[in-house]
């Protein structure tokens, strides 16, 4: 690292806005990177602007609607103008902020929003027509004629939207998913972050220090303030060194913490190799974490504003603490004459820094009156002209800051020679953190700042980010903060020493509009968000046509709704509006701001779930044993599972199928149900639970039974179906379906965290816990005999339809036993830990030989689902009732449940519903299709003629016809009739007869053998 000590000449080379110091680059070694396709050079440590400015580029980039030339405003994250495209290829990536772009060897960046350069940008034009491209333009342009927005409109604006452009082809690198916990986590290594981490990480706790920038010291590094006597910067770098040896301190650079959310806990997202060309292999370009922490220090440090007055958003017009952060972070120099603009103290060091390095001052303008501030003592220590009581009314140049003109106190105007403007409003304390779970800020007058009202739960505020803007008051806020949330950690924490620091004024006075006072120039074209264009002008407009919320002039202007989030526009546009509104700023109020506080590539939110990893084929325990019996899978949800087991010299799946149907009906066969969705339910109030989300009663329900439940959802609509058995006094098990497995649990979730958390139950998904493998057939009790260990009897007396228990199988193997049949045969779902589930597979296949056993897929478990009537998932699809599925009558009456009220409005019941009704063609070789649409035999094919639908459908070998079920208007009272099944895809219609649903064994007698 260079000394920060800086002297008046400029360093040689190739880079002629360099000066020495720079406390951030390793001025020693020298990097190449391209702009734009040209070629320049910059030393590690530089970020990109950096060593754009270092070259004395001022154009960066392109407004959004004005395609107006824009410089660099800024040094951090906040910057709205310079956004660029790093990388090309499958790497390229768009819209990022040049400011914190770190500088590699090789980088290649180029600007965007412009054609066919960045010098001249053909839409520059839109500049022309401000007049009519103000507030709400699009509302009120592109309403009318109606029939142009397709044709014309529309196609124009997705063409002129948009800034970079996405890579065309597929991102090659990783990203990774992490989780940390901690006791404290500290946001920032500021003065005020640095201080908290040493005073909790001395206590013993356990803490996470987060950084979003590549170095800690935060603005100690943007200034010349000294500490113990030395650069501030040295005592930043002592303060790292002694953090890295404390145990459980964790510092994490380039890691921005983005979203405070329930429960203490953090969204961060850590820039593992973007400071890189590309990652080494194995490693993830970026990680996302989520940090758990028990307490929480914001110390995120504050935002300089700008101010709004004519030309502000001309390049080389930049914040004066940005200027401050190139001199002394990077060594470089942003112009060579400077004007410095403020309101504030903290702006006139910016003169001071710009003096020392070299950098000639042609004036400072204060805005406020003589006497106020320190402006007169700082101008003389600079030999610079003072303007008290001064303001900036316009600016010249277009490509480049050339010139202001500046009135001072007694109205008289003058054109003052540079190519910098320095301008300082004051500084907004980065306070979103505070801001995610709803709480809003509140207005301080005298800081001219909006600080934080609550707080989430174990958080605290320090810093710059509290309204402490002295590097002494921050340091010992800090420190308090870091030993509070220790000692509320159960840590006995004392404040570090710290060092002194030099005395210092941030006094202010608000400036938010420089000439609302002159009518004249009172809504000239002045910017207050520089990326998407929006001025005074429209500001005023849209409190002229009504929208005097903020909310409402947000979304009219756009305001705000940039890639920077408004974090340099919010607060002036709040000011601008209460002025017109004639309100106080606190009572104008502010928009709620929403995580992420900074851009997240959609990359790192999915983490390794892309690819084939973006849908994971699970496997269940007989998958291994399936393949070898020549299974054809089908995915199920996020299963693989057996569709059918085609043998030699079956021609094609149907003829497969048929056989394993026949098989389950005429002797024994097994399917593997793992997929079924499985949770345990346990507690005193496990009863009243399930008595709550099913609408059938469960309280009677004896130990060492099983039930059928239907769950509706909150608007009376079916939700899922399953059984749920009894295995002891306050333990069940829910069965659900396998699509629906994970809704399901967390509906109960939900139910039981908001809705009755008084209820003294839990519940935990044991999906993946135990292989469960039905078996049905006339044999199945014969089979099972050889299995289930001899001392359980099975005996239809002891064990009946609907029973459930734990039993042994295989010589002591625990297991459980449910007697439940989906096939309506005599049929049991055994239930193993799921690494026997194979072994389970393979022992049944050898006791069943003798009985004819045949392992059977899911096409044909639908088939005899089919055959039997059951409902699934053709049938709950969300737009189905428990009266149209024929099940009205397990609503209870004597209790409340989810959906209860609502399941029984008029509309809901009303007999014209579709409803449940089976399907039977005259011809059985005529092929019922799901989908066909149910119409009156001889109707017209109109959509007014439609009643219904077929929602599955199959070909039955134990019927020797085609079959289906449909729903179908007034079903039950149309059994008996003939409707015409139209397929239009196919241009066929089948001709059918309405049956009841259930077309074997309608009376249940094989369930019960």
């Amino acid at each position: 690292m260079m000394d920060a000590r800086m002297t008046s000449a400029p360093v040689a080379g190739a880079q002629p806005r360099r000066v020495a110091g720079g406390n951030g680059i390793d001025a020693g070694r020298t990097i190449r990177f391209t702009f734009d396709g040209r070629q320049y050079t910059g030393h590690p440590g530089d970020t990109l602007a950096s060593a754009l400015l270092a070259h004395g580029v001022r154009l960066a980039g392109r407004s959004f609607k004005y395609h107006r030339p824009r410089g660099i405003l800024s040094a951090g994250p906040e910057e709205p103008n310079a956004l660029v495209e790093l990388r090309t290829g499958p790497r390229r990536e768009p819209n990022t902020r040049a400011t914190v772009a770190e500088l590699y060897d090789g980088l290649s960046a180029a600007s965007q929003n412009r054609w066919p350069s960045l010098a001249f940008d053909a839409l520059g034009l839109n500049s022309l027509f401000s007049s009519v491209l103000g507030a709400g333009f699009y509302y009120k342009t592109f309403m009318w004629p109606a029939a142009f927005w397709e044709k014309l409109y529309e196609p124009m604006i997705r063409r002129a939207a948009g800034l970079g452009r996405a890579a065309d082809e597929a991102d090659p690198d990783q990203y990774e998913k992490a989780t940390a916990f901690c006791d404290v986590l500290v946001v920032g290594s500021g003065p005020a972050g640095l201080a908290a981490a040493l005073a909790a990480g001395r206590s013993g706790a356990r803490v996470i220090l987060c950084e979003e920038d590549s170095l800690t010291g935060g603005r100690l590094r943007a200034e010349r303030r000294q500490l113990d006597g030395e650069p501030a910067w040295r005592w930043a770098e002592q303060a790292r060194k002694a953090l890295e040896a404390l145990p459980e301190v964790r510092i994490m650079e380039r890691t921005c913490v983005f979203g405070t959310y329930d429960g203490g806990t953090y969204g961060a997202l850590e820039r593992v190799a973007d400071h890189q060309s590309q990652p080494a292999k194995g490693q993830p370009r970026q990680r996302l974490w989520r940090v758990v922490a028990r307490q929480c220090v914001v110390a995120a440090g504050a935002l300089e504003r700008p101010i709004v007055f004519p030309g502000n958003d001309t390049p080389g017009v930049m914040l004066a603490g940005a200027v401050r952060t190139y001199l002394n972070r990077f060594g470089v120099a942003p112009g060579r004459r400077a004007v410095v603009y403020t309101c504030n103290d903290d702006g006139l060091r910016t003169a001071l820094d710009l003096a020392r390095a070299g950098v000639a001052v042609a004036a400072i303008v204060d805005s406020r009156p003589e006497g106020e501030g320190q402006g007169a003592q700082v101008a003389q220590a600079c030999g610079v002209p003072f303007v008290p009581g001064g303001a900036v009314t316009a600016v010249q140049g277009r490509m480049a800051v050339s010139g202001v003109s500046v009135r001072d106190a007694q109205g008289r105007e003058q054109r003052i020679a540079c190519d910098l403007l320095a301008m300082s409003g004051g500084w907004s304390p980065n306070i979103a953190l505070t801001t995610h779970q709803g709480m809003r800020p509140v207005y301080d007058e005298t800081l001219c700042a909006f600080l934080p009202a609550a707080l989430p739960p174990g958080m605290v505020v320090a810093g710059a980010a509290a309204g402490v803007f002295t590097t002494a008051e921050a340091l010992r806020d800090g420190a308090q903060a870091g030993a509070r949330a220790a000692q509320a950690c159960g840590f006995a924490a004392e404040q570090p020493a710290l060092p002194e620091a030099e005395p210092e004024s941030c006094a202010i006075a608000p400036l938010f509009h420089a000439l609302a006072d002159v009518p004249s120039a009172r809504w000239a074209k002045a910017f207050v968000d520089f990326q998407n264009d929006v001025t005074a002008k429209d500001v005023a407009l849209a409190a002229r046509e009504g929208f005097v919320s903020v909310e409402h002039l947000k979304r009219y202007t756009t305001l705000g709704m940039a890639t920077d989030q408004g974090k340099t526009s919010n607060v002036n546009a709040i000011a601008l509006l209460a002025e017109i509104t004639q309100r106080p700023i606190g009572q104008t109020g502010t928009t709620l701001i929403r995580p992420p506080t900074q851009p997240v590539a959609i990359g790192a939110l999915a983490g390794a779930h892309r690819g084939r990893h973006f849908k994971p084929a699970r496997l269940t325990p007989t998958h291994q044993w399936a393949e070898s019996q020549g299974a054809v899978f089908t995915a199920n949800g996020l299963w693989q599972r057996a569709q059918w087991y085609p043998r030699p010299g079956e021609m094609d799946w149907l003829q497969t199928v048929n056989r394993e149907v026949r098989t389950v009906r005429q002797a024994v066969g097994f399917c593997d149900v793992t997929t079924l969705g499985k949770i345990d339910i346990q507690g005193p109030d496990a009863a009243e639970f399930l008595e709550r989300v099913y609408v059938n009663a469960w309280k009677k329900l004896p130990v060492g039974r099983a039930r059928y439940g239907l769950m509706l959802r909150e608007d009376g609509f079916a939700y899922d179906d399953g059984t749920t058995a009894r295995l002891g006094e306050t333990h069940y098990v829910m069965t659900t379906t396998t699509a629906n497995a994970g809704g399901v649990m967390a509906h109960l979730e939900f139910c039981h965290q908001w809705l009755w958390p008084e209820l003294d139950v839990q519940f935990i998904s044991v999906t993946d816990e135990w292989a469960q493998i039905a078996v049905a057939g006339p044999q199945a009790r014969n089979v099972l005999r050889h299995v289930v260990d001899p001392v359980f009897d099975l005996s239809n007396e002891a064990f009946p339809y609907m029973a459930a228990g734990e039993v042994t199988v295989c010589g002591g193997v625990q297991a459980r036993l449910f007697r439940l049949s989906f096939s309506g045969e005599l049929a049991y779902e055994l239930a193993v830990p799921a690494r026997y589930g194979d072994a389970l597979a393979r022992r049944l296949m050898e006791v069943g030989a003798p009985y004819g056993i045949a392992p059977y897929g899911t096409e044909a478990l639908g088939v005899m689902r089919i055959e039997k009537g059951h409902p699934a998932g053709p049938e709950l699809n969300g737009q189905t009732t428990a009266h149209d599925l024929g099940m009205g009558r397990m609503l209870s009456t004597r209790k409340d449940f989810i959906g209860r009220h609502m399941a029984q409005r008029e509309a809901l019941t009303d007999p014209a519903r579709p409803t449940l009704v089976g399907l039977q063609p005259l011809n059985p070789a005529d092929q019922v299709v799901a989908g066909a649409h149910l119409l009156p035999d001889g109707a017209a094919a109109t959509a007014a003629s439609d009643q219904g639908w077929v929602s599955s459908a199959a070909f039955s070998p134990t019927l020797g016809s085609w079959i289906g079920l449909g729903l179908l208007s007034n079903g039950p009272a149309r059994h008996g009739e003939i409707v015409a099944l139209h397929n239009p895809l196919a241009g066929t219609v089948v001709r059918a007869r309405v049956v009841s649903p259930v077309f074997v064994d309608p009376e249940g007698a094989r369930v019960h053998g």
